[in-house]
């Protein structure tokens, strides 16, 4: 997966920041577990994503020196929200049906 410029900002900045990457990796998990699907979770954490961006961007470093640089215009988040959901969210395992014959590649 590609990231642009502020996403690979975004994600180096948690890996470098414990505490940070932890609160990231339980909203990731609760977003997931409450969206009707994957691509609702996605749009919901970008969203999350760009505020958290705005917010840092006035305390902390790299994100001010990049806001002071080329502003805060606002910049697609959507590849990283997609990239945290595949990394931390758990796998949903859908329920079989009753009369669902299970899939058996070789029988």
């Amino acid at each position: 997966m590609s990231l642009n410029r502020t996403e690979q900002m975004v994600f180096d900045y948690l890996q470098a920041q414990p505490d940070e990457k932890r609160h990231w990796h339980d909203k990731v998990c609760g977003v997931s577990a409450r969206a009707r699907d994957p691509h609702a979770a996605a749009l919901e954490l970008e969203a999350e994503l760009w505020r958290y961006f705005e917010e840092r961007s006035a305390v902390a470093s790299p994100f001010r020196e990049a806001a002071h640089r080329e502003g805060l215009r606002r910049t697609s988040l959507r590849n990283l929200a997609e990239y945290l959901l595949r990394l931390w969210a758990p796998v949903k395992v859908k329920p079989r049906a009753e009369n669902e014959t299970p899939w058996r590649p070789y029988a």
